[in-house]
């Protein structure tokens, strides 16, 4: 039995894989509910990772059935408005959108019910010994594993078994604002956004959305600012605060903040180090968040799923050898998160020459 902390894309990956393979696993997740809370959201799913992970785990028309049409078509923008780069989306990329909450469900419907435990919080864990791992839930009850995964993000409670990294403040913050029917209540904003994703940006700041489903303006406000600067900041205010960072900007650009239908939601950005790797520890490893957390890079999810169904496919292969699978894992994992790509796409995007710098490299990744 594999035990999965973390109902998150990259846990539910690897349990479903497990489960294609005969495998059982259980995963361990502290919401109450698959409906406890929003899933964030969209994802650009990669040919690369995302996708050969989700047909790992059979669900490859289940995944197309999902995905949202033109939504890969982008824009740059500078902080006056005026579009320096706007890409349609012809239907020939290899980055399709879907809702992150939707893929979620299409994961847990695909699993055998009993699977996820929800309400499930872990508040300790500890070595037993041949590998074995003691779990205890804050309701009081308590597991002991075999094959321990820690699935559980940024703050993993799995993660100190390995390594005593832990995640540093990157001095970079998202507000988060939701603007519901955007053609009918946020014309102007909504025109701005186009038909998918929408950048605009300047040094060390910048406003981008997304065009979701049912007309959705989600929006990220980024600024570099110390965590204290966040921190001090209370919820009635938090708007107002934020919108006088971006005095001078266009209107239907700081509409996606002041225009937001629901409070906004400050999103402090976190990293552990890059190339962060362990010592080989019987028992037990890490996928995702838990095991590479860096700056939003667009690959965030697609390494997590890629994560779970690589291990999931280790263990299918080493049957009975538990270590030479987690080792396997790790080696693959650790080859492929060596490098700083999320602090160097953060660089391009909010760097001394924004938004010009990552112009440049979209054209030369065009080229």
């Amino acid at each position: 039995m594999v035990t999965i902390i973390g109902a998150g894309l990259g846990g539910l990956v690897l349990a479903r894989v497990l489960h294609v393979h005969g495998i059982p696993s259980v995963v361990y997740e502290a919401e109450a509910s698959a409906d406890a809370r929003a899933q964030g959201g969209m994802l650009d799913i990669h040919a690369e990772d995302g996708q050969p992970a989700l047909a790992a785990a059979g669900l490859t028309e289940g995944f197309r059935a999902l995905v949202l049409e033109g939504r890969e078509a982008t824009r740059i923008l500078d902080a006056h408005g005026t579009v320096l780069v706007d890409e349609p989306d012809d239907g020939s990329g290899g980055r399709p959108e879907v809702q992150r909450a939707d893929l979620r469900r299409l994961l847990l419907d695909a699993l055998p019910d009993g699977t996820v435990r929800w309400g499930h919080k872990v508040t300790a864990v500890r070595p037993r010994g041949d590998g074995r791992h003691e779990l205890s839930f804050a309701d009081g009850t308590s597991v002991t594993t075999e094959l321990l995964v820690g699935a559980d993000g940024a703050w993993s409670r799995v993660r100190p078994l390995l390594s005593s990294a832990t995640p540093t403040y990157a001095g970079h913050s998202y507000v988060e604002t939701w603007l519901y029917d955007g053609d009918v209540r946020h014309p102007e904003a909504a025109a701005t956004v186009g038909g998918g994703a929408m950048m605009a940006l300047a040094p060390g700041q910048g406003i981008s959305a997304h065009r979701e489903s049912g007309g959705t303006l989600h929006a990220y406000v980024a600024l570099d600012r110390p965590l204290a600067w966040f921190d001090a900041l209370e919820p009635g205010t938090i708007t107002d605060r934020v919108a006088a960072e971006f005095e001078g900007w266009a209107p239907e650009l700081t509409a996606l903040l002041t225009e937001s239908d629901v409070p906004p939601v400050v999103r402090r950005l976190h990293t552990l180090p890059v190339g962060h790797r362990w010592e080989r520890v019987p028992g037990v490893t890490l996928v995702g968040d838990a095991a590479h957390l860096a700056l939003p890079n667009g690959d965030g999810a697609n390494l997590a799923m890629q994560d779970g169904a690589e291990l999931a496919l280790a263990i299918a292969a080493h049957p009975g050898d538990v270590e030479a699978a987690l080792t396997a894992h790790e080696q693959a994992m650790f080859a492929r998160n060596a490098t700083p790509d999320g602090a160097e796409l953060h660089r391009l995007m909010y760097g001394a020459d924004a938004p010009y710098g990552l112009i440049r490299w979209f054209e030369q990744m065009a080229s």
